[in-house]
């Protein structure tokens, strides 16, 4: 696709031809409703996408076909055609037990993958019994304070044959080490376990705000994992870098993604430095994208995420392995779309949003719940959610053919823009000594909340439409809407398992386990087996977070 001048002057003569004759008298009789048509994020977006707009992009180059560098049309030759993405409902609340009575549900239903919430304490790395638990105990995860209660979560579901995703930052190399002595226990083989842990504790400092410890030893933790799974556990995913988030909290597509990306780099750069090998870890890295309501925005910011990556990979770090290069990715549906009133518009929304995660080439999927906005959702809820899924995959004819969108002069040019934005984010990034170094100055926690900023005017002056909020209101919302209801009896049952399991176990050996694992983060050796140990003994995990609050201290924000 690549055109030299005197061929791209003629394309452009023919756009300025078109806009005299055929544009400007339709204009001048009928003008635009709005002067300005804008992305969710704020970008202009041009009335008409010709060749002029992809004149500079060239297709071997650029595009290419699909499982080819520089994957922007997919890491898969074939698609969906081979193989559907991975169908993996978010879902957990209350007690083990009762998310392990949803997850079968789900799995009955025809889902393919798990996926595991957690609760506010277990996120803070906190055991339900803490006076600081009170009140969150199961409200917005499941509670889980120690391998009794992993073994419950996943009781009658072998671990060896499911993959399961864990939602967990902070304290996610304990919630791994509790989900692998589950599986040892079922005895399943370690080298044959598949799933991702979130683990991501950049993203928390940047916009999520679930943090125990600084910033240097958390990563310190996250390398510890990347170290333990190559070795032991090599077909499970240690990191999930997630975006999901930074969009959550404001960020623009672009910054999404530039953030999300250069994450990843920090985290390739943190392991190659731990003596890692680049094509044997960088494989197992995963990602996790938002999907919000401007369908072609997205969907180029996921194309344009592969190409990035592939590239940095092989530019910046010198590896030729196609594993290597191949970005993957998850994506939810925008909670933050979701709204209160009028609730059931929900399920249109997450519909196109998931159609654009599953147009931009997504490896799994979750489609939030309409009633998500209101509450933990309820049980039809969550199953029109996955119908909803399969309905596109099933029914739409989407799958039948691989990155149908490509070659649009209007995605084509939406993927460069993102391309060269995201880059122009790395290089400043960069010039600050690397993402640790931005976060610790506040550079990307001010980027977000200047955009989140922006977009909230932009509704406010009905620039920005959001049905039934700020345009075709009712005066009377739907009354009766079923919502699932997590009670404080939560919390006291959780309290009384973990206090029968502080009565069972050998507190002896309790103590020894923690103080060689104080002993290993110390030392700077690698925390994991330590982990391991104190989670065989059945040391809750605010205890094992505890004994590394001892020795890592906590981690506190500076205003910025």
């Amino acid at each position: 696709m690549a055109e030299t001048n005197e061929i791209t002057s003629p394309k452009q003569a023919a756009v300025e031809r078109w806009e005299q004759e055929t544009l400007g008298p339709v204009l001048k009789k009928r003008p635009e409703s709005k002067a300005r048509f804008e992305t969710v994020s704020l970008d202009e977006v041009n009335r008409l996408y010709t060749p002029a707009d992809t004149a500079d992009i060239d297709f071997e180059r650029d595009i290419s076909f699909p499982g080819e560098f520089p994957y922007t049309r997919g890491i898969h030759p074939t698609g969906y055609r081979g193989k559907l993405w991975t169908m993996r409902q978010f879902a957990g609340f209350g007690t083990p037990e009762e998310t392990n009575a949803r997850f079968k549900y789900l799995m009955e239903q025809g889902q393919t993958g798990l996926s595991v919430a957690y609760d506010l304490p277990a996120l803070m790395g906190y055991d339900a019994d803490s006076v600081l638990s009170e009140g969150e105990v199961g409200k917005c995860g499941v509670a889980v304070s120690s391998l009794a209660d992993m073994e419950v979560l996943f009781d009658g579901i072998p671990l060896e044959q499911v993959t399961v995703s864990q939602t967990i930052n902070a304290p996610a190399s304990v919630l791994l080490a509790m989900y692998l002595v589950v599986a040892e226990k079922q005895g399943a083989d370690f080298r044959k376990i598949s799933g991702t842990l979130q683990n991501d504790i950049l993203k928390e400092y940047i916009a999520q705000k679930e943090w125990i410890y600084p910033i240097r030893p958390a990563m310190k933790l996250v390398i510890d994992t990347f170290e333990f799974c190559t070795q032991h556990v090599p077909k499970y995913n240690p990191i999930s870098v997630s975006g999901y988030h930074i969009r959550e909290a404001g960020a623009t597509a672009m910054q999404e993604l530039a953030f999300t990306l250069r994450d990843g780099i920090e985290y390739v750069e943190w392991g190659v430095r731990a003596g890692l090998d680049v094509d044997v870890f960088v494989p197992r890295i995963s990602f996790f994208f938002n999907a919000h309501n401007d369908f072609f925005e997205e969907i180029a910011k996921y194309r344009a995420a592969r190409r990035i990556w592939s590239r940095v990979m092989r530019e910046r770090f010198g590896s030729r392995d196609p594993r290597t290069l191949q970005l993957r990715f998850h994506t939810q549906t925008a909670g933050v779309s979701l709204t209160v009133q009028q609730p059931l518009n929900n399920i249109v929304r997450v519909a196109i949003q998931a159609l654009a995660g599953v147009l931009g080439g997504t490896q799994s999927l979750h489609t939030d719940a309409f009633d998500e906005a209101l509450a933990l959702p309820t049980d039809r809820a969550a199953l029109i959610a996955l119908r909803t899924q399969q309905i596109i995959a099933e029914e739409t004819g989407v799958a039948n053919t691989v990155d149908p969108l490509g070659g649009s002069y209007f995605v084509e040019a939406l993927t460069k823009k993102m391309e060269d934005g995201a880059l122009d984010y790395f290089e400043k990034i960069d010039a600050m000594g690397g993402m640790a170094e931005a976060i610790e100055k506040g550079f990307p926690q001010r980027e977000i909340q200047e955009s989140a900023y922006q977009y909230q005017k932009a509704v406010e002056r009905g620039e920005q439409s959001i049905v039934g909020v700020n345009k075709y209101q009712m005066t009377e919302e739907p009354s009766g809407m079923p919502t699932l209801v997590i009670n404080e009896a939560v919390r006291e049952r959780q309290i009384e398992r973990l206090q029968r399991t502080r009565d069972r176990r050998d507190n002896g050996a309790v103590a020894n386990a923690l103080e060689k694992l104080k002993q290993a983060a110390s030392a700077g050796d690698n925390t994991m087996p330590a982990t391991i140990e104190a989670v065989r003994a059945y040391a809750t995990l605010g205890e094992i977070c505890d004994a590394l609050r001892d020795v890592y201290g906590l981690y506190e924000e500076p205003a910025f």
